[in-house]
């Protein structure tokens, strides 16, 4: 491993909770005679919502190098029955609840899962309310320490994935949906730029039955207009230049998005 390790929590910044798990792991690794370096990727995770952590996991991980230990915690269900997870792929290690949080790297079958079990990787006191401390920052800084994943406890192959919206072809259409909405209000849908392939100006996309223009940036929009482009993480995504595309258009998680092409007739039509 790295010795990198990254954080994505909903705990905020206000209470002391981030602050109690890179003690954790900053003492563990110095009791390894091993260096730590920590980055936080996000506490502003809305609180409860996976999806939404599970989204930043998705655009942040694959600009940190092979051998990253992604330190995840958003954990409604800490204390209760589910499990504690090790994923390991693309090169990176996922640890966290296993609750659907890294879903967007069990797309394939190309990776390897471990339940926390093995209790000596914990700290020798749990709380029923802060696994993030006490078993998932000792366990991810024993991985960013050299420790094999495989020895946090049993391989499972039945990891919890959240119920992504579908990404359908329907009569010469994609059809996908709002998957989120970021802070700026530009609407994150699951339709990925490969769906599209060919892109081109041509498109026709809807949000919610409204018809927005496909774009290069927002600069191309005219100040308060909505607009379709593709943005960093890969995914088609619907914005208002200086505004919020889920204020104008009533959108939200689950609002359907259709992207279609012009048929040979409307093309004709258009070019008169």
């Amino acid at each position: 491993m790295s010795g990198l390790v990254t954080l994505t929590t909903d705990f905020g910044l206000r209470d002391a909770y981030v602050a109690e798990m890179k003690g954790v792991m900053l003492g563990i690794a110095e009791a390894a005679h091993r260096s730590l370096a920590l980055v936080d990727v996000t506490h502003d995770v809305e609180r409860h919502d996976i999806t939404e952590g599970a989204l930043a996991l998705e655009a942040a991980a694959p600009f940190f190098p092979a051998g990253t230990v992604h330190l995840a915690v958003v954990d409604p269900g800490v204390g209760t029955a589910r499990r504690g997870l090790a994923l390991a792929a693309r090169n990176h290690v996922f640890i966290g609840p296993d609750n659907g949080l890294f879903t967007p790297f069990l797309e394939n079958g190309d990776w390897r899962a471990f339940e926390l079990a093995e209790t000596g990787y914990w700290l020798p006191v749990v709380s029923r309310t802060f696994h993030g401390r006490d078993v998932f920052a000792p366990a991810a800084a024993h991985v960013a320490s050299g420790l094999d994943p495989a020895r946090l406890g049993p391989a499972i192959r039945d990891p919890v994935r959240l119920p992504w919206p579908e990404v359908r072809a329907v009569a010469g259409a994609v059809a996908g949906a709002v998957v989120h909405a970021d802070r700026f209000g530009n609407l994150i849908t699951s339709i990925h730029a490969r769906t599209l392939e060919p892109i081109d100006r041509d498109l026709v996309i809807r949000v919610g039955g409204q018809e927005v223009p496909l774009v290069s940036t927002y600069g191309d929009l005219s100040i308060g207009r909505p607009g379709a482009l593709l943005g960093s993480s890969g995914r088609l995504e619907i914005a208002v230049r200086e505004g919020s595309a889920a204020t104008l258009l009533r959108a939200r998680r689950g609002t359907a998005v259709v992207v279609s092409r012009p048929s040979r007739r409307t093309t004709t039509r258009r070019r008169r």
